[in-house]
């Protein structure tokens, strides 16, 4: 009788305990005080609750209450239309047993931001690899328009309902922008000022990921085999086929963003064919998911840098190949922008220090194609075409409207004739403004110009408005010597 009386309360107390873990409405990471909502658009609330647990939200900016019920998994999902207003907003959410407020919410822009260790890159910089400014810019940060939200790097064999690690909404201030991501803390920052409107940024990048890493198990299987039930997640997750898009991805995608800004591609140097069909699909996928259209898509072209390879020229040891693939994605990848780094390399840095000039080259292609800055250039000059004359070749330019520039000299270029065999050749731009015209005495008839291929080189070529060109190649070889 005393077992059984034992037994009950056991049971009891183990009722209870279940009751009061369920109890409770629970809200996804993303969703709290402080946050920014896409202005002027529809958004998600979601969360979890009691198994057809009624709920009922009510928001500040709206006169109606939003009445809804769990589903029998306890899941429950609400959308709302946000408006332009600026003033500071909040939500209250009540249910059976709980009552969550969230307090301080704007509306504005809200911008994912995404990639490998230079979107990673803080604003105080690396131990010994600095982001130029960080000073300056710690010392003027206090924001509170501008507000940060950071995904801490956690893998995930299976796709997360939930982010695992974060640092939570914050307004931007001295304390809270060093360890932020430098690119989208620049960027962020110039928006709110242009746009004066508030901006929510969210990151969430890894240190060395590979692009197939950020991509779903449905969409990446169709390229390649992805099984993971071996996979030990504590040795290179960052480089583990998706494991970062569940974790640090998947959960993010019912809260409604205005675009991305991608930083990655070093980790895929050597494929840059692979990378070509990988990267678009990996856009389209995210565009699918998140079920807003496609949005603005920006990315940044890898910098020249040395890799340990100065001779690389035609194998894909040389990153001429990958900054080639990603400027072709550009064309393959609808509503999106390419930030040219070729003058912002470091030889003995994969980190390129000048992280502002990044994230104003992002910035001017948002500018432009998202918010209507129409008179704003944002595109580099991009090779169109070539035609010989007077035994060289004339090349010529598209986004080159008020013509080309070179600080000094156009250095970099290369000319090779049928034999592909390249040599250093002098180039200069013509009076026509958006032409350059290449030759070299040891080459009598060229058929083939290349323009900064190599690991690290400077670019010297520009537009009137000092965005600079990409490095390029005229010809298709597969055996091109110099």
């Amino acid at each position: 009788m005393r077992n059984r009386s034992v037994f009950s309360l056991v049971v009891l107390f183990l009722t209870a305990t279940i009751q009061c873990i369920y109890a409770e409405i629970k809200l996804p990471a993303v969703v709290s005080s402080n946050m920014v909502l896409q202005r002027d658009t529809t958004v998600k609330l979601w969360g979890w609750a009691d198994p057809n647990e009624a709920i009922s939200i009510t928001v500040s900016w709206s006169k109606d209450v939003l009445l809804l019920k769990a589903d029998s998994g306890g899941n429950w999902l609400v959308e709302t239309k946000t408006t332009n207003s600026k003033k500071a907003q909040n939500i209250l959410i009540k249910g059976e047993n709980s009552k969550i407020e969230l307090k301080n919410i704007l509306f504005g822009e809200v911008w994912l931001c995404s990639g490998q260790s230079n979107m990673q890159q803080p604003v105080k910089g690396y131990s010994g690899q600095p982001s130029y400014g960080s000073l300056m810019a710690i010392a003027k940060s206090a924001n509170s328009n501008l507000r940060l939200f950071n995904v801490d790097r956690v893998p995930s064999k299976v796709p997360l309902m939930d982010i695992e690690k974060y640092s939570g909404w914050i307004e931007a201030s001295p304390e809270s922008v060093p360890d932020f991501s430098a690119v989208a803390y620049y960027y962020g920052k110039q928006l709110q000022e242009i746009l004066d409107v508030p901006v929510g940024l969210i990151v969430t990048s890894w240190g060395g990921s590979t692009v197939q890493a950020w991509i779903s198990d449905e969409v990446l299987s169709k390229y390649q085999e992805v099984n993971l039930e071996k996979v030990d997640l504590k040795k290179s997750p960052q480089r583990t086929p998706t494991v970062l898009f569940n974790a640090m991805i998947s959960p993010l995608i019912s809260y409604t963003i205005k675009g991305v800004l991608w930083y990655q591609g070093e980790s895929n140097l050597k494929e840059p064919d692979y990378y070509k069909k990988l990267f678009p699909a990996m856009v389209k996928d995210w565009r699918n998911r998140w079920g807003i259209g496609d949005f603005p898509f920006y990315y940044v072209q890898i910098a020249p840098f040395n890799y340990g390879n100065k001779k690389a020229f035609q194998s894909t040891d040389n990153s001429a190949f990958i900054r080639e693939a990603q400027l072709a994605c550009l064309e393959l990848i609808s509503n999106s922008g390419i930030a040219i780094t070729m003058d912002i390399g470091e030889d003995k840095s994969v980190h390129p220090p000048k992280k502002k000039e990044v994230a104003e080259r992002l910035l001017f292609n948002a500018l432009n194609q998202t918010y209507g800055y129409k008179t704003l250039d944002y595109a580099s000059p991009i090779y169109e075409s070539i035609e010989h004359k007077d035994s060289g070749l004339v090349l010529s330019f598209k986004n080159a409207e008020n013509g080309l520039y070179t600080f000094d000299k156009l250095e970099g270029f290369e000319i090779a004739g049928a034999d592909k065999v390249f040599y250093p050749a002098e180039a200069k731009i013509t009076n026509r403004g958006n032409h350059v015209f290449v030759k070299s005495a040891k080459v009598v008839k060229p058929v083939a110009v290349r323009y900064a291929w190599r690991n690290w080189i400077v670019g010297t070529l520009f537009d009137a408005n000092l965005l600079p060109a990409s490095s390029f190649r005229t010809d298709n070889w597969s055996d091109a010597t110099h």
